[in-house]
């Protein structure tokens, strides 16, 4: 069992005949719709965690092993919500112009077995969508339990984050708790071997045809590089649906998450562009001069980071 206040790194073991449900369910990056052994949700949640994700053909949820369930010690931080969302400090445009050329998604594709692969999969700015897919079996080097509150109990696969990621998840809940808000985090990593498993679940029960058309292939989830992780509240019992956007947590987290590095990774109204409807619950952690500034120019990932519009 690992100690998550240890903050070391983890490697994500699947148990053998993992159960999967036949529903395709395609949202954040990969279709994901079996079910938790032991996801019941902790105290205040109204209903059992919903599938994980919506995009532009379905919904989905994803699953691991369980073990000890993370606690909650975001009472009684100081928050720091109540000013106002700013955009990157102007000092700071030629180091982000940098930063977006470096990043950009011409510089950072290669061919490999007729695929494009990212070569850049440990960056924090890395883009991974439908079109851009991480290394074979690629696993993060620094995978931790955030120490928020769960919709369920137990440590599982999905419980996990990159360790910068998950230490800006943490300053995130405690400000939202300071806000008599109660976030809830749902599902951040999910494995190459997870995804494998799920999408020939799929192919199987539903044909590769139909499969292919609305859920993302293994290793294009963003779930997969440890820096995405979907979050709910309770006004709509903790589950993953786009109600949350209107709840009062759906709210406080668009307006402040990119105060705290993150952007709202599918925006409302850019199917066309990352693939998947809007996904108010999920979010992508970038660091915060980029998030602020993605978030101030109104821009997906995918625009930002292309080269044809770094110096618009």
């Amino acid at each position: 069992m690992m100690d998550k206040h240890k903050r070391t790194g983890w490697k994500v073991m699947i148990p053998a005949g993992v159960l999967v449900s036949g529903l395709l369910l395609a949202g954040c990056g990969a279709a994901d719709s079996s079910t938790d052994s032991a996801a019941a949700p902790q105290t205040g949640s109204t209903s059992a965690p919903a599938a994980e994700g919506t995009a532009a053909s379905g919904t989905n949820s994803s699953t691991g092993s369980n073990t000890t369930a993370p606690a909650d010690n975001t009472a009684g931080q100081p928050s720091t919500a109540g000013s106002k969302q700013t955009s990157a400090s102007t000092d700071g445009s030629a180091d982000l112009t940098a930063q977006r050329e470096e990043s950009s998604l011409q510089s950072t594709i290669k061919k490999v077995d007729g695929k494009d692969v990212v070569t850049n999969p440990e960056s924090m700015t890395v883009i991974v969508n439908k079109d851009r897919y991480l290394p074979d079996g690629y696993e993060p080097p620094d995978l931790v339990v955030p120490d928020v509150a769960f919709s369920y109990d137990g440590v599982l696969e999905k419980s996990h984050m990159r360790k910068e990621a998950a230490g800006a998840l943490e300053k995130l809940f405690k400000a939202a708790k300071s806000d008599d808000l109660d976030l809830r985090a749902v599902s951040g990593y999910r494995s190459y071997k997870r995804q494998v498993s799920i999408y020939n679940n799929n192919v199987a029960t539903k044909g590769k045809a139909y499969t292919d058309r609305v859920s993302a292939r293994p290793g294009t989830s963003e779930h997969q590089t440890g820096l995405a992780i979907d979050v709910s509240g309770p006004g709509i019992g903790y589950g993953l649906e786009q109600s949350f956007g209107k709840t009062a947590e759906g709210k406080w987290l668009k307006q402040h998450a990119a105060e705290y590095g993150f952007v709202i990774r599918y925006k409302k109204g850019a199917d066309a562009i990352t693939g998947y409807t809007w996904e108010p619950w999920h979010i992508r952690y970038v660091g915060k001069e980029v998030a602020q500034d993605v978030t101030a120019k109104d821009l997906t990932l995918e625009e930002y980071f292309d080269q044809d519009k770094i110096k618009q």
